[in-house]
Protein backbone atom coordinates (compact mmCIF):
# COMPACT_ATOMS: atom_id res chain seq x y z
CA UNK A 1 0.00 0.00 0.00
CA UNK A 2 1.41 3.45 -1.12
CA UNK A 3 0.05 6.16 1.49
CA UNK A 4 0.50 9.95 0.18
CA UNK A 5 -0.47 13.28 0.82
CA UNK A 6 -1.57 16.20 -2.05
CA UNK A 7 -2.54 19.61 -2.04
CA UNK A 8 -0.98 23.00 -1.28
CA UNK A 9 1.59 23.63 1.81
CA UNK A 10 -0.57 22.98 5.28
CA UNK A 11 -3.84 22.15 2.94
CA UNK A 12 -2.83 19.04 2.07
CA UNK A 13 -5.59 15.93 1.76
CA UNK A 14 -5.09 12.17 2.22
CA UNK A 15 -4.59 9.90 -0.65
CA UNK A 16 -3.96 6.00 -0.84
CA UNK A 17 -2.91 4.51 -4.41
CA UNK A 18 -4.63 1.20 -5.12
CA UNK A 19 -3.39 -1.76 -6.73
CA UNK A 20 -4.94 -0.74 -9.95
CA UNK A 21 -2.56 2.73 -10.41
CA UNK A 22 -5.45 5.27 -9.21
CA UNK A 23 -5.68 7.30 -6.42
CA UNK A 24 -8.29 7.24 -4.15
CA UNK A 25 -9.30 9.92 -1.36
CA UNK A 26 -9.40 9.28 2.40
CA UNK A 27 -10.26 12.64 3.56
CA UNK A 28 -13.70 11.38 4.28
CA UNK A 29 -12.23 8.92 7.19
CA UNK A 30 -8.85 10.44 8.00
CA UNK A 31 -8.11 14.07 8.42
CA UNK A 32 -4.66 13.50 7.68
CA UNK A 33 -1.90 10.68 7.45
CA UNK A 34 -0.05 11.55 10.89
CA UNK A 35 0.70 10.00 14.14
CA UNK A 36 -3.07 8.74 14.64
CA UNK A 37 -4.26 7.58 11.49
CA UNK A 38 -1.18 5.58 11.09
CA UNK A 39 -1.42 3.96 15.11
CA UNK A 40 -4.85 2.75 13.82
CA UNK A 41 -4.14 1.92 10.31
CA UNK A 42 -6.05 -1.18 9.45
CA UNK A 43 -4.48 -2.10 5.90
CA UNK A 44 -6.88 -5.10 4.98
CA UNK A 45 -9.59 -3.00 5.69
CA UNK A 46 -8.31 -0.06 4.09
CA UNK A 47 -7.49 -2.44 0.90
CA UNK A 48 -11.39 -3.62 0.73
CA UNK A 49 -12.84 -0.09 0.90
CA UNK A 50 -10.60 0.63 -2.13
CA UNK A 51 -11.77 -2.76 -3.83
CA UNK A 52 -15.37 -2.48 -3.18
CA UNK A 53 -15.30 1.30 -4.97
CA UNK A 54 -16.43 3.06 -1.47
CA UNK A 55 -13.56 6.21 -1.98
CA UNK A 56 -13.54 8.83 -4.26
CA UNK A 57 -10.72 8.76 -7.36
CA UNK A 58 -8.32 11.76 -7.03
CA UNK A 59 -6.48 13.19 -10.24
CA UNK A 60 -3.09 13.66 -9.20
CA UNK A 61 -1.82 15.52 -12.53
CA UNK A 62 -0.48 18.59 -11.43
CA UNK A 63 -1.17 18.73 -8.11
CA UNK A 64 1.40 19.54 -5.57
CA UNK A 65 2.47 16.15 -3.24
CA UNK A 66 3.34 16.61 0.21
CA UNK A 67 5.33 14.93 2.61
CA UNK A 68 3.86 11.62 2.72
CA UNK A 69 3.29 11.97 6.72
CA UNK A 70 1.95 15.42 8.23
CA UNK A 71 4.87 16.87 10.24
CA UNK A 72 6.96 14.31 12.51
CA UNK A 73 6.90 14.60 15.66
CA UNK A 74 10.41 14.17 16.07
CA UNK A 75 13.04 13.32 12.95
CA UNK A 76 15.98 11.19 14.10
CA UNK A 77 18.96 10.77 11.74
CA UNK A 78 21.88 8.04 11.61
CA UNK A 79 25.19 8.87 10.50
CA UNK A 80 28.13 7.07 9.04
CA UNK A 81 26.01 4.03 8.78
CA UNK A 82 27.39 2.99 5.04
CA UNK A 83 30.82 1.57 4.79
CA UNK A 84 31.66 3.29 1.92
CA UNK A 85 30.68 6.58 3.33
CA UNK A 86 32.73 6.36 5.99
CA UNK A 87 35.43 5.50 3.87
CA UNK A 88 35.07 8.55 2.06
CA UNK A 89 34.62 10.58 4.91
CA UNK A 90 37.85 9.55 6.27
CA UNK A 91 36.14 8.10 9.57
CA UNK A 92 36.58 4.70 11.22
CA UNK A 93 33.02 2.51 11.10
CA UNK A 94 31.32 3.03 14.61
CA UNK A 95 30.41 0.38 17.07
CA UNK A 96 27.63 1.83 17.97
CA UNK A 97 24.37 4.22 16.19
CA UNK A 98 25.54 7.57 15.29
CA UNK A 99 22.36 9.84 16.41
CA UNK A 100 21.20 12.82 15.37
CA UNK A 101 17.97 14.42 15.69
CA UNK A 102 16.64 17.06 12.84
CA UNK A 103 13.54 19.81 13.64
CA UNK A 104 10.29 18.47 12.22
CA UNK A 105 10.15 21.95 10.48
CA UNK A 106 12.96 21.13 8.07
CA UNK A 107 10.27 18.33 6.29
CA UNK A 108 8.62 19.30 3.35
CA UNK A 109 7.48 17.46 0.07
CA UNK A 110 9.48 15.43 -2.49
CA UNK A 111 9.85 18.25 -5.24
CA UNK A 112 9.68 21.23 -2.90
CA UNK A 113 12.57 23.93 -3.33
CA UNK A 114 15.53 23.05 -1.26
CA UNK A 115 16.72 26.37 0.21
CA UNK A 116 20.30 27.23 0.35
CA UNK A 117 20.59 28.81 4.28
CA UNK A 118 21.84 32.31 4.35
CA UNK A 119 25.63 32.11 4.71
CA UNK A 120 25.94 28.16 3.49
CA UNK A 121 29.19 27.35 1.88
CA UNK A 122 29.00 23.55 1.56
CA UNK A 123 25.56 22.34 0.96
CA UNK A 124 25.52 18.92 0.48
CA UNK A 125 22.46 16.11 -0.62
CA UNK A 126 22.18 12.45 1.01
CA UNK A 127 19.87 9.95 -0.32
CA UNK A 128 18.57 7.96 2.25
CA UNK A 129 15.89 5.26 3.68
CA UNK A 130 13.45 6.66 5.97
CA UNK A 131 11.53 4.73 8.12
CA UNK A 132 8.19 5.69 9.49
CA UNK A 133 6.87 4.72 13.13
CA UNK A 134 3.12 3.56 13.58
CA UNK A 135 3.39 2.54 17.01
CA UNK A 136 4.92 3.30 20.32
CA UNK A 137 8.56 1.79 20.98
CA UNK A 138 10.31 2.02 24.54
CA UNK A 139 12.81 -0.77 24.97
CA UNK A 140 12.55 -3.00 22.56
CA UNK A 141 14.52 -6.17 23.18
CA UNK A 142 14.22 -8.05 19.37
CA UNK A 143 14.17 -7.39 15.87
CA UNK A 144 10.76 -8.87 15.62
CA UNK A 145 9.33 -6.70 18.07
CA UNK A 146 10.86 -3.62 15.96
CA UNK A 147 9.24 -4.77 12.83
CA UNK A 148 5.79 -4.58 14.41
CA UNK A 149 6.11 -0.80 15.21
CA UNK A 150 6.80 0.08 11.41
CA UNK A 151 4.20 1.98 9.56
CA UNK A 152 6.40 1.92 6.13
CA UNK A 153 9.35 3.19 4.58
CA UNK A 154 9.95 6.39 2.35
CA UNK A 155 12.75 8.16 0.30
CA UNK A 156 14.41 10.98 1.80
CA UNK A 157 16.79 13.55 1.20
CA UNK A 158 18.96 14.76 4.59
CA UNK A 159 20.63 18.10 3.45
CA UNK A 160 23.18 19.12 5.10
CA UNK A 161 24.96 22.33 5.26
CA UNK A 162 29.11 20.54 5.60
CA UNK A 163 30.44 23.74 7.06
CA UNK A 164 27.62 24.22 9.74
CA UNK A 165 28.07 20.71 10.47
CA UNK A 166 31.92 20.65 11.12
CA UNK A 167 33.15 23.62 11.58
CA UNK A 168 31.17 26.09 13.17
CA UNK A 169 31.64 23.52 16.76
CA UNK A 170 29.23 21.80 19.01
CA UNK A 171 27.30 19.00 16.75
CA UNK A 172 26.34 18.09 13.40
CA UNK A 173 22.29 19.49 14.18
CA UNK A 174 23.68 23.29 13.10
CA UNK A 175 24.27 21.19 9.42
CA UNK A 176 21.33 19.40 9.15
CA UNK A 177 18.10 21.34 10.86
CA UNK A 178 17.74 24.76 8.56
CA UNK A 179 14.47 24.98 6.55
CA UNK A 180 13.50 22.85 3.65
CA UNK A 181 16.33 20.14 4.43
CA UNK A 182 14.23 16.76 5.12
CA UNK A 183 12.39 16.18 1.34
CA UNK A 184 10.58 13.16 2.42
CA UNK A 185 8.02 11.00 -0.06
CA UNK A 186 6.74 11.00 -2.74
CA UNK A 187 4.59 7.98 -0.69
CA UNK A 188 5.03 5.97 2.05
CA UNK A 189 5.05 2.06 1.41
CA UNK A 190 3.32 -0.69 4.12
CA UNK A 191 6.35 -3.10 4.80
CA UNK A 192 4.51 -5.76 3.33
CA UNK A 193 4.61 -4.17 -0.48
CA UNK A 194 8.64 -2.98 0.37
CA UNK A 195 10.07 -6.85 1.28
CA UNK A 196 13.38 -6.66 2.60
CA UNK A 197 15.02 -3.20 3.78
CA UNK A 198 18.08 -4.10 3.43
CA UNK A 199 18.54 -4.81 -0.13
CA UNK A 200 17.05 -1.57 -1.43
CA UNK A 201 18.87 0.58 -4.21
CA UNK A 202 19.48 3.97 -3.53
CA UNK A 203 20.75 6.24 -6.33
CA UNK A 204 20.99 10.37 -6.68
CA UNK A 205 21.84 12.65 -9.36
CA UNK A 206 23.23 16.63 -9.88
CA UNK A 207 22.13 18.51 -13.01
CA UNK A 208 21.65 14.94 -14.29
CA UNK A 209 24.86 13.58 -12.97
CA UNK A 210 25.14 10.36 -11.53
CA UNK A 211 26.65 10.98 -7.79
CA UNK A 212 25.40 8.09 -5.47
CA UNK A 213 24.77 4.64 -6.06
CA UNK A 214 24.64 2.32 -3.39
CA UNK A 215 22.08 -0.21 -1.89
CA UNK A 216 20.87 -0.43 1.97
CA UNK A 217 23.13 -4.04 2.01
CA UNK A 218 25.59 -1.74 3.00
CA UNK A 219 24.46 -0.52 6.32
CA UNK A 220 26.40 -0.72 9.42
CA UNK A 221 23.21 -1.07 11.47
CA UNK A 222 20.47 -2.58 9.67
CA UNK A 223 17.37 -0.74 9.82
CA UNK A 224 15.58 -3.74 12.29
CA UNK A 225 18.65 -3.13 14.85
CA UNK A 226 18.63 1.02 14.78
CA UNK A 227 14.82 0.78 15.24
CA UNK A 228 15.58 -1.07 18.29
CA UNK A 229 18.33 0.67 19.66
CA UNK A 230 16.94 3.97 19.83
CA UNK A 231 13.79 2.75 21.76
CA UNK A 232 16.32 2.55 24.81
CA UNK A 233 17.39 5.90 24.60
CA UNK A 234 14.29 7.66 23.61
CA UNK A 235 10.59 6.67 23.17
CA UNK A 236 9.66 6.36 19.31
CA UNK A 237 6.06 7.65 19.01
CA UNK A 238 3.60 6.56 15.65
CA UNK A 239 4.65 9.45 12.90
CA UNK A 240 8.69 9.59 13.89
CA UNK A 241 10.48 9.57 11.08
CA UNK A 242 14.01 7.57 11.04
CA UNK A 243 16.54 8.53 8.26
CA UNK A 244 19.25 5.54 8.01
CA UNK A 245 22.48 7.03 6.66
CA UNK A 246 23.58 7.39 3.27
CA UNK A 247 25.92 5.81 0.66
CA UNK A 248 29.04 6.96 -0.52
CA UNK A 249 29.03 9.71 -3.19
CA UNK A 250 28.60 12.65 -1.33
CA UNK A 251 30.30 16.46 -2.07
CA UNK A 252 32.04 15.83 0.88
CA UNK A 253 34.17 13.30 0.25
CA UNK A 254 34.72 14.51 -3.45
CA UNK A 255 36.96 17.33 -3.28
CA UNK A 256 36.95 19.64 -6.21
CA UNK A 257 33.10 18.78 -6.75
CA UNK A 258 31.13 22.29 -6.47
CA UNK A 259 28.80 21.79 -3.45
CA UNK A 260 25.34 22.75 -4.25
CA UNK A 261 23.88 26.33 -5.51
CA UNK A 262 20.89 28.09 -6.00
CA UNK A 263 19.45 26.56 -9.57
CA UNK A 264 21.18 23.31 -9.29
CA UNK A 265 18.29 20.18 -9.42
CA UNK A 266 18.95 16.72 -7.44
CA UNK A 267 16.90 13.88 -8.48
CA UNK A 268 16.83 10.79 -6.49
CA UNK A 269 15.26 7.25 -5.95
CA UNK A 270 15.00 4.41 -3.53
CA UNK A 271 13.86 0.97 -5.24
CA UNK A 272 10.23 0.17 -4.99
CA UNK A 273 9.90 4.35 -2.96
CA UNK A 274 9.68 6.34 -5.38
CA UNK A 275 11.90 9.51 -6.92
CA UNK A 276 12.26 13.30 -6.08
CA UNK A 277 13.32 16.25 -7.90
CA UNK A 278 14.40 19.44 -6.09
CA UNK A 279 15.77 22.69 -7.82
CA UNK A 280 17.34 24.42 -5.26
CA UNK A 281 16.89 28.21 -4.25
CA UNK A 282 18.11 30.29 -1.90
CA UNK A 283 16.85 31.26 1.39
Amino acid sequence: MKLLRVGPVGAERPVVLGRDGAAYDLSGRAADIDGAFLAGLDRAELEAAVEAGELPRVDLAGQRLGAPVARPGKVVGIGLNYRDHAAEAGAQLPEEPVVFLKPSNTVVGPEDEVLVPRGSEKTDYEVELAVVIGHPARYLESHQEAAGVIAGYAAVNDVTERAFQFERGGQWDKGKSAETFTPLGPWLVTPDEVGDPQALGLRLWVNGQLRQDGNTAEMVFPVLEIVRYLSHFMVLEPGDVIITGTPAGVTLGHPGTPFLRPSDVVELEVEGLGRQRQVLGKA
